[in-house]
């Protein structure tokens, strides 16, 4: 999950984000996204429902298609992994 986290952490600092402070809660969603991982062979949020299919779920992968409205609209994307950078 290491691996995973840095891969995170460059997402956000290339976006101008922030992960959520609260590390017990980023490790929970870096497990959700392992699990998608091994189950989809993709990086999907763990917060949308994955069908299955790679066309339809290409968006959901994350950070996924919702990510930055969220965070520009509520300082935060809907899983609260990313935040605005304050």
């Amino acid at each position: 999950m290491k691996w995973t986290r840095e891969i995170l952490e460059k997402v956000a600092k290339k976006k101008g984000w922030r992960l959520n402070p609260d590390d017990e809660y980023v490790e929970s969603i870096l497990e959700g996204l392992n699990n998608n991982k091994e189950k989809y062979g993709f990086f999907y949020c763990p917060c949308r429902v994955v069908e299955g299919d790679r066309e339809k779920d290409k968006g959901k992968i994350c950070p996924c298609i919702w990510s930055a409205e969220e965070i520009e609209r509520d300082g935060h994307c809907h899983c609260q992994l990313y935040f605005k950078k304050e």
